[in-house]
């Protein structure tokens, strides 16, 4: 791709991105109506994300719902990067991951990727990673993870267990195929050269600790997904089963195309904004409307290149037919832009208002969580 185009790596996401041309690039597979219903059946009901298409691709996703229904232990497995504050981007995986914990009952093995950040990141300080990462540890737990079923740790303060597992995997790992999936050079530092082997190692940890068979699978972000090709690769080598992926799309930023970026913060609605911080932004969004409310009306707008109605359809509105027909309402001009932002920041609010109560009350629970050396 040339560097002016759509991209698409572990580290950065750019330009607008074509999901069908990622699952043919990423060799994965569309999530059919088949998965979708059994999930369904397991759950009781089919969460907003997959009946909205953001969760869109998998491998062998099939197949560790298998092994679920066959009696074998079933664990989820995802993580965060705190290279800054958390965004309602970062929350789509992890709202899913609750879903699947609660739907199956599943331990969820959390890794926080301090060191992967520590390490990419040429300006950043060890001491900066931990206060970003002390800070995200609020938010993931303001989720609503069951603790009984939940162990979240930080690569730089639970080495001792997953380095061991990271060697192993490593031994396996040729530096020309790490180049191929990455797209490492001579200038990569070699540590970030030897941090997919820590990010495959939870794959494999509640087997180690449990000392078990087990089935792990992982849902995150489709950006994610190279780590997991290696990964598979490595599995059968040490005697364990090939983890499985669910995938979802990125959150719109606020701006005109792309995705929501910390390293934009104008374009993101951050986890510790303040309401009246988050309205602000909505207010500024961009939307497909028209240039004035006359030429709205006469016009309609265009809701398929609306942030704000995306936002609406992802995460802010789970009533089906209300979706459906603001998107109407949008295209034949019987709604004009701004009551529609007022809408999405009224409950952009609440939810900010809530999730900061639960955030709060993540620091007296801190420790339920948290594995350590």
């Amino acid at each position: 791709m040339q560097n002016s185009g759509p991209k698409v790596t572990p580290w950065e996401v750019r330009g607008e991105v074509d999901y069908e041309e990622l699952i043919r690039e990423f060799g994965v597979e569309p999530l059919n109506e088949e998965l979708i219903n059994r999930i369904e059946r397991h759950a009781g009901y089919l969460h907003v994300l997959l009946r909205r298409n953001v969760f869109f691709a998998h491998r062998e996703f099939g197949e560790w719902m298998d092994s679920y229904e066959r009696g074998v232990e079933t664990v989820l497995y995802t993580g965060r990067g705190p290279s800054g504050y958390t965004h309602l981007g970062h929350l789509v995986p992890w709202i899913f991951t609750k879903y699947l914990q609660d739907a199956f009952k599943a331990d969820l093995y959390f890794q926080v990727t301090d060191d992967e950040k520590f390490l990419i990141n040429p300006g950043m300080s060890v001491e900066e990673v931990k206060r970003y990462t002390d800070d995200n540890l609020l938010d993931i737990i303001a989720v609503g993870f069951d603790p009984k079923r939940t162990k979240i740790f930080t690569n730089l303060s639970y080495t001792k267990e997953l380095y061991n597992i990271a060697v192993r995997v490593a031994k396996h790992v040729t530096f020309s195929t790490a180049r191929a999936t990455f797209g490492f050079t001579e200038s990569s530092n070699i540590g970030i050269i030897f941090f997919p082997a820590m990010q495959a190692a939870p794959c494999f940890l509640p087997q180690t600790l449990k000392g078990t068979d087990a089935h792990v699978l992982i849902p995150c972000a489709i950006d994610q997904e190279p780590y997991w090709r290696i990964t598979r690769d490595v599995a059968p080598k040490l005697g364990y089963r090939k983890p499985a992926g669910i995938y979802s799309k990125f959150i719109p930023g606020l701006g005109a195309g792309g995705k929501m970026s910390a390293s934009m913060p104008e374009t993101c609605i951050f986890l510790s904004d303040s309401p009246e911080e988050a309205k602000k932004k909505i207010r500024n969004a961009f939307t497909g409307g028209q240039p004035t409310v006359r030429e709205q009306r006469e016009k309609g707008g265009d809701p398929d290149v609306c942030v704000v109605y995306w936002y609406l359809y992802y995460l802010f509105d789970e009533d089906d037919k209300s979706v459906a027909e603001t998107y109407e309402a949008c295209r034949r001009g019987n709604r004009i832009c701004g009551e529609c932002k007022e809408q999405l920041a009224e409950k952009v609010a609440a939810f900010l208002v809530e999730h900061q109560r639960r955030r709060e009350g993540a620091r007296s629970i801190l420790d339920e969580f948290l594995l350590r050396d």
